[in-house]
């Protein structure tokens, strides 16, 4: 089976080529810059240019695939091109996987998102899940919550760079995966007919706190964060403000989003039946201390190795002088 990887230089979208590989799969992806995607081709994958936001790139994209993974999506931080790249550009993409008989197509999306129906990415995204479940096609949906990589820059590094880290004053549950575990599972679900025209949830195995979580990076750094934390009434207030404005629209949009991400939002989702359909021991989903006590070790080693090779650069110097 050839495999057609949208977003195939994200987070995610490169866990998803790496396994794909690892399978045994012929992997394309789409890319807009050959120079950025070269890790990808010395793994082993054919890079095609395309671009979701030029229309007319996509459908050659497409010749000789049997399945899409797209793991494409605009961030939260980029929401001035979103209609463009996450409606016009993923409604040409589904045309064209019609027409050119692909037999499997995989999309991800936000968890839980029929509750927050007001913030312009999940709205589109919901869109988009609509125009596959009528297209005929072999669709599966994913439905994702947080990634363990979102926990890095979000926490660990502001705990390691001594800055604050902001949060509100409501707590949501999150059931945060591995990216690699997301993979795994979506390449796994390619030959499983249980998973054809079927919108499934893939969370991890246990749900976090933004306070938790700051409190396990704490214990394994060793060190403490300085937290400072905003009302939930202050976030809509600001939210509200800045829609007044158009140059402050995109600063709305994010606050909305992450007004979302911290208040009653919840994660929780059974995954048994999921997970024995693929085969999958629950014990095989990494868990988020073991993932954390691991980047903290490679990041402590690193700053003794610096501080080591410093110390003996000053030493050298001073005996030099003497």
């Amino acid at each position: 089976m050839s495999l057609l990887v949208i977003g195939s230089t994200g987070t995610l979208g490169r866990q998803v080529v790496r396994k794909a590989l690892n399978e045994g799969f012929q992997v394309k992806c789409l890319v807009r810059s050959f120079r950025k995607a070269t890790f990808l081709k010395e793994w082993g994958a054919e890079l095609i240019y395309g671009d979701l936001s030029i229309a007319e790139s996509i459908p050659l994209s497409l010749y000789g695939v049997s399945a899409i993974i797209d793991c494409s999506t605009s961030r939260a931080n980029d929401l001035y091109n979103i209609e463009l790249i996450e409606l016009q550009s993923k409604y040409i993409l589904i045309e064209s996987a019609i027409k050119a008989g692909i037999k499997r197509y995989i999309f991800f999306s936000i968890f839980n998102s029929f509750n927050y129906k007001d913030i312009p990415l999940v709205t589109l995204k919901l869109m988009i899940e609509y125009r596959l479940k009528v297209s005929g096609l072999n669709y599966t949906i994913f439905h994702l919550p947080g990634f363990f990589q979102g926990l890095i820059p979000q926490y660990a590094l502001p705990i390691l760079d001594e800055q604050f880290i902001w949060i509100t004053s409501e707590s949501s549950l999150i059931s945060y995966i591995n990216t690699q575990d997301i993979a795994k599972m979506a390449i796994s679900s390619l030959s499983i007919s249980q998973f054809n025209q079927n919108i499934l949830p893939l969370v991890g195995n246990k749900s976090w706190r933004s306070l938790d979580v700051i409190n396990l990076c704490e214990q394994i750094s060793g060190r403490r964060a300085q937290i400072n934390t905003i009302p939930v009434y202050l976030l809509n207030f600001l939210k509200n403000f800045t829609k007044l404005f158009q140059w402050t629209w995109s600063i709305s949009e994010r606050l909305a989003f992450i007004e979302m991400l911290s208040s009653s939002y919840n994660t929780n989702a059974q995954m048994k039946e999921i997970l024995y359909i693929l085969q999958i021991d629950e014990k095989e989903l990494e868990q988020l201390e073991v993932y954390l006590q691991e980047y903290f070790e490679r990041i402590m080693k690193k700053l003794k190795e610096i501080n080591y090779q410093i110390s003996s650069n000053e030493k050298n110097v001073n005996q030099a002088e003497f």
